[in-house]
């Protein structure tokens, strides 16, 4: 990739802000169960696994929506859900969600899809399933089209998310790609099944290697084939293009006039879960902020390798995609934003893992700061240090302070080897950023108290310790300040 086409992408990146997208398709509510294993049941030869946190995000195409957010990409959100416990807890979820309008429908004795995964150490030991896949009543889904034809009108592209669960019957997918054309809008397909009848007309298709393998009946092991059968779907059914996802080797975008191969973004592959909702939430922004088709599928192959090289059902952010486009050097790296800090600490727990947080000003390090660094390091196996930045410094310091910026501070800390993660934060205390990486041990310097120190209640609460570092005694930034000014 030259210099000037990465700086064209990270110029469409920067516009996701404008973007609107319209989501249709099957709603659902996944669960995961984290837990350990450290013995077998004596009722049966099965594992007993004892949980220590739920968590509920939305999925299918609820997930799409969440990637879309996370785009900074406006989204409405037109689905049914069943009038039931997770019926409830999705739509309170959808709609809690910064810039989404959601339209969940509701149906009486309707059964919303709930996907459950129990995990231990980061292995899956069983999902289970509770679902209803029969078609809407024929009145719901005239409602449903009525609804999203008038989303449609106020958003720039449509995603059709079907995972076959009864929203998007033939009738209602047919009528909106109907309705997209009309209004001039482009309609995206993430298909499921052997029958792309439906999906006839659409502008893309993103179908992965299975799929298209199903819905053509033809081989897809060689990019050649690839571009063969995909070249079928297009004949056959009037797509505009077609982008296949073929998980760690990439993306193949055929065009009746063109045909392009995205090599595989991802440098480790940790988790494929929901990197298909993220492919098609990244090609949706793109071409609403008015990126090109080819540069969009170039944006989300880039995206799909974040994802899967994060765990769980994970998103990428404008922030995630304009590093892999151009990515920092050298310690550099380590700096990074506060939510991926919170992926990383994450993955790390998953491999079993003691994540540990300090936090500070940390204006002309010394070796005070480095003595303290080494503790914090040798008390757990991954360190991640919080910095205020600027603004809050010169609130708890005065105006003269910091002596140096947070980008420079940043960088002198993130060059230190005990240091694993560097990243900003605002707010006068680090208590936001402690809730968002949830570490395992959080400590300070021996000149706190436990009660002193904050975020203690909130690190024991999930299981956590809170650790106090001797200092090395003569050291301190206001003395290394007053000796410097004479």
């Amino acid at each position: 990739m030259t210099a000037d086409h990465t700086s064209d992408l990270g110029a469409y990146v920067r516009k996701f802000h404008r973007a609107s997208v319209l989501v249709v398709g099957d709603a659902m509510l996944d669960r995961y169960v984290y837990g350990n294993v450290t013995r077998v049941s004596p009722e049966a030869p099965v594992p007993i696994l004892t949980v220590t946190r739920e968590v509920a995000m939305p999925g299918g195409a609820g997930n799409v929506v969440r990637n879309l957010v996370a785009l900074d990409a406006a989204a409405a959100f037109v689905s049914v859900v069943g009038d039931d416990q997770a019926g409830s807890e999705l739509t309170t979820l959808v709609g809690g969600q910064e810039r989404v309008e959601p339209w969940l429908l509701v149906q009486g004795g309707r059964t919303t899809t709930l996907k459950t995964r129990y995990i231990a150490q980061g292995q899956h030991l069983i999902r289970a399933d509770r679902e209803e896949t029969i078609a809407l009543p024929e009145k719901l889904g005239e409602r449903l089209v009525r609804i999203a034809l008038d989303a449609m009108a106020a958003t720039s592209v449509t995603v059709l998310s079907d995972y076959h669960k009864g929203v998007l019957s033939e009738s209602v997918t047919q009528q909106l790609i109907e309705g997209a054309k009309k209004l001039g809008r482009k309609i995206i397909v993430d298909p499921k099944g052997r029958d792309y009848t439906r999906y006839r007309g659409a502008d893309v298709v993103t179908p992965n290697r299975k799929e298209l393998h199903e819905a053509t009946g033809l081989p897809v092991e060689t990019e050649a084939q690839i571009v063969h059968a995909a070249q079928s779907l297009l004949h056959d059914f009037n797509f505009g293009a077609v982008l296949v996802t073929r998980a760690e080797d990439g993306m193949t975008l055929v065009t009746a006039d063109a045909v392009r191969h995205y090599p595989g973004e991802a440098s480790e592959v940790y988790d494929v879960s929901g990197a298909g909702d993220t492919v098609v939430a990244t090609l949706a922004t793109a071409l609403a902020a008015e990126t090109p088709l080819e540069d969009a599928a170039r944006l989300a192959n880039i995206a799909g390798g974040i994802v899967v090289g994060k765990v769980g059902t994970a998103v990428a952010r404008p922030a995630d995609i304009l590093t892999a486009i151009a990515p920092a050097t050298g310690a550099l790296r380590k700096v990074v934003t506060p939510s991926a800090a919170a992926e990383a600490a994450e993955r790390w727990r998953l491999r079993g893992y003691k994540v540990g947080f300090t936090n500070g000003c940390f204006d002309l390090l010394h070796p005070g700061h480095v003595h303290l660094l080494e503790q914090c390091r040798a008390m757990c196996d991954r360190l991640i240090v919080g910095i205020n930045s600027d603004a809050s410094v010169q609130r708890l310091k005065g105006p003269t302070r910091p002596a140096q910026g947070e980008a420079a501070r940043a960088a002198v800390l993130a060059s230190l080897a005990s240091v694993d993660l560097v990243c900003l934060f605002e707010e006068d205390t680090p208590i936001e950023l402690i809730k968002l990486i949830k570490p395992d041990v959080l400590i300070k310097g021996a000149d706190y108290t436990r009660d002193t120190v904050v975020g203690a209640d909130l690190v024991e609460s999930w299981g956590g310790s809170v650790a106090l570092a001797q200092l090395l005694p003569g050291h301190s930034t206001t003395a290394t300040l007053a000796r410097l000014r004479g």
